[in-house]
């Protein structure tokens, strides 16, 4: 038990740590309409993280904490992108209001009974029995990967 508190509390303070790091490297970029992956730019990258990390996985995260086996849709990511990207939306505006949001977030698990872990979830194409640590861990990975594409 003791090493699995352990690993929740690492993953929170990853999930802060990679925000910030995302954060600091979009920062980098003297263009933010660079193309860095694919065909999306640092701005577009930072927009879908941050909407992404907010709507789906932070939102999967507050239902399944605040309903019983709440039940999440699949999610388009493409479609998201063409119709609510707003390419005038300055940068450090959607770098702000990511950071705030896992903030809030980290806050938030960092307050929760151990139990909580392990309240369930389903999604439409994922499956059943999906605990909140799952959301928590695809979060965080949803984050690296787009850190590592911008690292490259």
């Amino acid at each position: 038990m003791k090493e699995l508190l352990e690993y929740r509390e690492k993953l929170i303070a990853r999930l802060s740590e990679a925000t910030k790091e995302f954060c600091e490297v979009c920062e980098r970029f003297a263009n933010p309409f660079e193309k860095v992956d694919g065909d999306w730019n640092v701005h577009q990258i930072a927009s879908h993280t941050r909407d992404v990390e907010h709507l789906i996985y932070g939102e999967r995260v507050r239902k399944t904490l605040s309903e019983d086996n709440p039940h999440f849709k699949s999610f388009n990511a493409d479609a998201w992108m063409a119709e609510y990207y707003n390419k005038d939306e300055p940068l450090n505006k959607i770098l702000l209001d990511f950071d705030t949001n896992i903030t809030a977030l980290c806050n938030t698990l960092k307050n929760i009974k151990r139990e909580d872990w392990s309240r369930l979830s389903n999604h439409e194409s994922a499956g059943n029995e999906l605990t909140l640590q799952l959301w928590v861990e695809k979060s965080l990975a949803h984050i690296e990967e787009h850190l590592k594409a911008l690292k490259k």
